[in-house]
């Protein structure tokens, strides 16, 4: 009995080490709740439901509204929550894949264990008579503790598993979409979003003209600062909802769904009313109007982009971190069969969606994972500053017959006829410390109005952020034009470390190379002649520039 005693309790023993020992010690961190002006000390345990659930010191959970924490906090806790979102994501997947192999090696085990029953029954048969019962005594523990070891190592093998990589969006795959649209749109990205900077105007197209006689606001577009911190975040791990969220008139009523890849925003075809925008004629030619901020945004997809894009690149990507194709996909072919979401998974594995004329246009049900806060809304997200403080509404009978920029690029002409009667006007302009001057003009006379509003903001570099702001990346690139190769200097020669990658982009988004790291010579002579993007990712930051094969 005291072998059998010892036995059991190495058996026992073996069980425990068996699983991982896990360390929960945790640093704290300080957090502000803005709502109440206080702070508060905890580490990170998850959101639910728009709550955040803290630890603290005491191993008590706490919680509060995720809209009470700073805008610095909601982007970390956001973060967290991805990675959290990645893990349970792999797990998942994980527990799928375990159960495909287990059911494939179920009989391969079987006969394993089959055999070995067979073997240790004739090892017995043979040990009783061959030996005698004092020695048989002796072994017999160690018989049955080697055949319960053996089959509790089955379990152990099937549970066993390599380690699954994180299945990422390629940056460069993003990148190929937005570089048509260069220099009025500018990217960058970390490990959990790839991030948009534009200023919500686009270069393609003239703005507002086609809004019918009931639905123009008496809005104007006024470029926006989306960038740095307010620029657009597209996640780089989107995750599947386990229940997609629709995009109707219950959910996501305020901020965009998607950013087309010309840097404009792409919000809910369906109004506040719960009607189609589009239907209702509240849209101008190319599908887009102005908010109440005066920022210029679309509400269906905007198929038009097809005109400077090729045919099997995305036209958008939803903020959910799943892109947005027009009538091809991405292999070329036409368009398959969608789903309620308005999409499908890919032969890539991978889903995506598609836009068309018809509602919902783009996007039926928000596939991935997203979180909509209590103004519906989805976040993070970028921003709108309102210049006008007056609450505008419908201007009935107003027609707008164009909107073209003024002759010293710092505003626009509106220009409109009411009921018929010409001779309206919304003229508007703005100066290096924001001031904002409107002019309210009509057939008897101008009123003139002026705001003080944020302070225009510029694209800095010509496809990344903060590239010569403050001489960071004061950086030679020569000879250029060239022929054969290119040499690329830094003036801080630490920064030559920090490149991530090296790539090369025709103007129409196609990656022609690729280096995984910091090169001071490129070789482009099997490039064709033209012009191309050289695009240089760092940590948080671009370089790019734009270089001529001859």
């Amino acid at each position: 009995m005291k072998k059998i005693g010892i036995i059991t309790l190495l058996f026992l023993n073996n069980l425990a080490f068996s699983h991982g020992i896990e360390s929960h010690d945790q640093s704290l961190k300080i957090w502000k709740i803005e709502a109440q002006k206080k702070q508060v000390e905890g580490s990170f345990y998850m959101l639910k439901d728009k709550q955040v659930y803290l630890e603290n010191h005491d191993g008590n959970l706490i919680n509060y509204s995720f809209s009470q924490f700073s805008e610095a906090d909601q982007k970390e806790i956001l973060a967290k929550q991805n990675k959290i979102n990645l893990l349970n994501h792999e797990l998942a997947n994980l527990s799928h894949s375990k159960v495909t192999q287990n059911a494939s090696s179920t009989s391969s085990n079987a006969v394993k264990i089959g055999l070995f029953s067979v073997v240790l029954v004739i090892f017995g048969i043979v040990f009783f008579n061959v030996s005698n019962r004092n020695k048989r005594k002796k072994f017999i523990p160690f018989i049955s503790f080697g055949f319960i070891l053996f089959i509790f190592s089955f379990t152990i093998m099937k549970d066993k598993h390599p380690l699954i990589e994180k299945s990422l969006t390629d940056p460069a795959f993003l990148d190929s979409a937005f570089v048509p649209f260069a220099p009025n749109v500018n990217t960058f990205y970390d490990d959990i979003y790839y991030y948009v900077e534009s200023k919500g105007i686009p270069a393609t197209h003239e703005m507002m003209v086609g809004i019918s006689n009931h639905g123009w606001q008496q809005q104007v577009p006024i470029p926006q600062c989306y960038i740095g911190n307010n620029a657009w975040s597209i996640p780089l791990n989107p995750l599947v909802a386990a229940t997609p969220v629709p995009v109707n008139a219950s959910h996501f009523l305020r901020g965009a769904i998607a950013v087309a890849v010309n840097g404009v925003p792409i919000f809910n075809f369906r109004t506040n009313t719960g009607v189609d925008s589009y239907l209702d004629g509240q849209l101008d030619n190319y599908g887009g109007h102005c908010g109440r901020g005066d920022d210029y945004h679309y509400h269906i997809a905007p198929l038009h982009l097809y005109n400077y894009t090729a045919a099997t690149k995305p036209i958008a990507f939803a903020l959910d971190g799943f892109a947005i194709y027009g009538s091809v996909e991405p292999d070329g072919t036409v368009m398959e069969t969608l789903d309620a979401n308005h999409g499908h998974v890919g032969t890539n594995g991978v889903y995506h969606y598609h836009g068309t004329s018809n509602a919902p246009y783009m996007i039926g049900n928000m596939v991935g994972e997203v979180t909509e806060d209590n103004s519906l809304q989805i976040i993070p997200q970028a921003q709108a500053s309102p210049v006008r403080t007056e609450n505008w509404g419908p201007l009935s009978g107003a027609l707008i017959t164009s909107c073209t920029p003024n002759g010293t690029n710092n505003g626009s002409n509106l220009s409109y006829t009411l009921n018929g009667i010409s001779g309206y006007a919304t003229n508007y302009s703005w100066n290096a410390v924001g001031l904002y001057t409107f002019k309210y003009v009509t057939p008897t006379g101008t009123t003139t109005t002026t705001y003080n509003g944020f302070i225009p903001c510029e694209l800095i570099s010509t496809l990344g952020i903060i590239e010569a702001q403050k001489n960071d990346f004061e950086i030679n690139v020569f000879p250029n034009p060239t022929n054969d190769i290119l040499h690329i200097v830094f003036k801080d020669k630490m920064l030559e470390n920090e490149v991530q990658s090296i790539l090369i982009y025709t103007l129409k988004g196609d990656l022609v190379l690729k280096t995984e790291k910091f090169k001071t010579e490129i070789d482009l002579k099997s490039l064709a002649s033209g012009t191309y993007w050289l695009k240089m990712q760092l940590p948080k930051s671009v370089v790019s520039r734009k270089v001529t094969v001859k």
